[in-house]
C-alpha cells in the first residue's frame, strides 16, 4: 500500500468505492424517512434516525480516509442529489389524487409528508456537517502524517456532528421550542452521536484497513482544492 495523490483515482473504477457510496446514500435517505418517529431509550428521548444516521459520518470518515476529500466531496453531493430526488418523489406521491378505495392518505401525510422548514433544516445541516467532517479529517491526516486515526475520526465528528445537530434543530425548531429545551436537545443529541462514533471506532479501523489493503491506496490531501463546490480535484 502506497501513499496516493488525490487525483490518482480520478479515472479508476472502484467497485468498493461504489459500494461504500451506496451504503452512505442509503443510510442518509432511510434516516430522513424514519426521523419522524420519536423513541425513548433508557429514559432519553431521541429520533429513530439517531440510531442509524451517525453511520453516515462513519462512512464519510471511511471515504475521506481511504479515497481522499475530493472523492468524499462527490459522495456528499451524490447523497444530496439522491435525497432531493427521494423528497421530490415522496412529495409527488403525496400530491397525486388517491384512488377512492385507498383510505390511508392521512397516514401517508403523517409519516412521509415533511414540512418545508424541516426539509430546509435537514438539507442545510447535512451539507455543512458532512463537509466540515470531511475537511477536518483530511487536514488532520496530513498534520498527523496518517497516525492516530481514532483522533481524526472522533475529532472530525465533534465538529461535523456539532454543526449538523445545531443547524438542524435551530432551523427546524427555533421559536417553537423554549430556548432551554432547544439547547438541551442539541447538547444531548450531539453527545449521543459523538459517543456513537467513539464506540464504532474499532469498526472504522477494520473497514479502513481492509479497504486500503484491497485498493492499494492511502490518499493524502496535500494539494486538494477544499472548496465544497470545486468541479475538479
Amino acid at each position: 500500500m502506497t501513499a496516493t495523490a488525490p487525483g490518482a483515482l480520478s479515472n479508476r473504477h472502484s467497485t468498493l468505492f461504489v459500494v461504500v457510496v451506496a451504503l452512505f446514500v442509503t443510510d442518509l435517505i432511510i434516516s430522513n424517512v424514519i426521523a419522524v418517529k420519536a423513541i425513548n431509550i433508557a429514559g432519553y428521548s431521541l429520533q429513530a434516525a439517531d440510531l442509524i444516521f451517525p453511520i453516515t459520518y462513519i462512512l464519510g470518515d471511511v471515504l475521506t480516509e481511504v479515497y481522499g476529500y475530493a472523492r468524499a466531496r462527490r459522495a456528499i453531493w451524490v447523497g444530496f442529489g439522491c435525497n432531493l430526488f427521494a423528497v421530490a418523489a415522496i412529495t409527488l406521491g403525496q400530491a397525486l389524487p388517491a384512488d377512492p378505495s385507498w383510505t390511508d392518505q392521512s397516514a401517508y401525510d403523517a409519516i412521509l409528508g415533511s414540512q418545508s422548514r424541516i426539509l430546509a433544516a435537514s438539507f442545510a445541516a447535512y451539507l455543512v456537517g458532512e463537509f466540515v467532517n470531511s475537511y477536518i479529517l483530511a487536514k488532520m491526516k496530513v498534520w498527523t502524517k496518517g497516525r492516530f486515526l481514532w483522533a481524526r475520526t472522533i475529532g472530525s465528528t465533534l465538529f461535523g456532528q456539532g454543526c449538523d445537530t445545531a443547524i438542524f434543530l435551530t432551523i427546524a425548531f427555533y421559536g417553537d421550542w423554549p430556548s432551554e429545551l432547544l439547547y438541551a436537545v442539541i447538547l444531548n443529541q450531539w453527545l449521543f452521536k459523538v459517543g456513537y462514533e467513539t464506540l464504532a471506532t474499532p469498526f472504522t479501523y477494520l473497514i479502513v484497513g481492509k479497504l486500503k489493503r484491497a485498493e492499494g491506496i492511502d490518499v493524502y490531501d496535500t494539494q486538494t482544492r477544499f472548496s465544497p463546490f470545486a468541479v475538479r480535484d
